[in-house]
C-alpha cells in the first residue's frame, strides 16, 4: 500500500534532507508532503531546490509555502522583504540563488510561487506550514499569511486542557475541523524536545533544522519517525540561524 510521509522544515540543509530521503527510502508509489521554509539558514538553499524539483519527477510530492519561502518568493519577484530577511537565514539564500543562471532562477522563481499554501487529503488531514486563525479552517483565514506565520493554534493544542471532551462547546473549533492537522514553523527544541510532537491532534514536525537540530519525517498512518543527522554536523563552519 502506498505510504505517505510528511517532511519538516529543511533551511537550505540538503545535505541532511538527501540523508534524511535516503533513510525513508521511499517507494515511487509513495506521496511525500514538505510542511515548508525550504530556504534561509544553510549554504545550499538555491541547491535544495533544484533538487526537489527533480524529486517531484521521481515522486508524488505536495510543496507548501513556509514564510521563509515567501520572504525568498518576494525577493524573486523584485520586491525586498522586511529588513529581519536577512538577519534570518536570508543572506545565505542569496549568496546561494546568485549562483543560478538566468534560465534557473527563473525556474525557482516559478516553483516558489506555485507552492501550496496547505493541503487536505482524503482523510481530512491538514497540511499547512504554521496554522490558522479562523474557527472554519484556512479556506476562510482573512489574512493569508497567517497560514504561514501563525502560532497560535500549535499554542492552543499544547495549553489545551485534556478533560474538555470534544463535544463541549468549549472545545476549541479549530482543533475540531480535521482528524489530524501537520505543521513546521516552530522549532520542538524551543520546548526541550528533538523529535516530533504532538498536541491533540496537532503533529509538529518541525525538529529545529535551522539550528541544532535535524530534519524530520513520519508516515501518517502509522507514525514512524525518520531524522536526518544534526544538520550543523553536517555543514562545519556555517552557522545556519544560529546566533
Amino acid at each position: 500500500m502506498p505510504a505517505t510521509y510528511v517532511i519538516g522544515d529543511i533551511h537550505g540543509a540538503l545535505k541532511a534532507l538527501k540523508q534524511l530521503v535516503e533513510r525513508i527510502a521511499p517507494k515511487t508509489t509513495d506521496t511525500l508532503i514538505f510542511l515548508g521554509d525550504y530556504v534561509d539558514g544553510w549554504s545550499e538553499s538555491a541547491e535544495t531546490i533544484t533538487w526537489l524539483m527533480e524529486l517531484e519527477s521521481q515522486y508524488t510530492c505536495i510543496f507548501i509555502k513556509g514564510n521563509h519561502d515567501a520572504w525568498c518568493e518576494s525577493w524573486l519577484n523584485g520586491v525586498m522583504p522586511e529588513a529581519s530577511w536577512q538577519r534570518n537565514g536570508g543572506k545565505a539564500t542569496v549568496e546561494s540563488f546568485n549562483k543560478l543562471s538566468p534560465a534557473a532562477l527563473e525556474g525557482h522563481q516559478q516553483f516558489l510561487n506555485r507552492m501550496r499554501m496547505y493541503y487536505i487529503d482524503d482523510q481530512n488531514r491538514l497540511y499547512i506550514h504554521a496554522g490558522f486563525t479562523s474557527t472554519h479552517g484556512p479556506a476562510h483565514e482573512r489574512f493569508e499569511p497567517m497560514l504561514y506565520w501563525d502560532r497560535s493554534l500549535w499554542e492552543l493544542a499544547l495549553a489545551m486542557d485534556r478533560s474538555i471532551p470534544k463535544n463541549s462547546m468549549f472545545y476549541p473549533k479549530r482543533l475540531l475541523q480535521f482528524k489530524e492537522i501537520y505543521i513546521g514553523h516552530t522549532p520542538s527544541l524551543n520546548y526541550g524536545e528533538d523529535l516530533p510532537m504532538i498536541a491533540c491532534n496537532v503533529h509538529n514536525i518541525d525538529t529545529g533544522a535551522a539550528f541544532k537540530g535535524k530534519i524530520s519525517a513520519m508516515n501518517v498512518d502509522t507514525k514512524e519517525v525518520w531524522q536526518s543527522d544534526a544538520v550543523y554536523l553536517l555543514y562545519p563552519g556555517e552557522n545556519g540561524r544560529n546566533p
